[in-house]
């Protein structure tokens, strides 16, 4: 299971807009968008759950697809590690 971020979203983005977005290329295995708790409307990203070569092919797919009046922005998500000091 890999975890995507997916950035730039219009406000007016709904998890089933995103859901059926997504499942072109495969089961959406969970779905969660940041939405602002006062609107209600989409704070422009969230995260995608998918099968690793299904993830795959919706990165190489969607990042840079024009959605809506935006161009979406979909990578791997990466685990921040707590208490690593640089």
């Amino acid at each position: 299971m890999k975890k995507m971020f997916i950035g730039n979203l219009p406000q007016n983005a709904t998890e089933e807009s995103v859901t059926t977005l997504f499942a072109e290329y495969g089961k959406v295995r969970s779905l969660s968008l940041v939405m602002d708790i006062f609107s209600g409307k989409c704070k422009g990203f969230g995260f995608v759950e998918m099968e690793g070569h299904e993830a795959r092919a919706a990165i190489a797919g969607l990042d840079g697809k024009s959605f809506g009046d935006k161009f979406l922005k979909v990578k791997f998500e990466i685990p921040k590690v707590k208490g690593r000091r640089r």
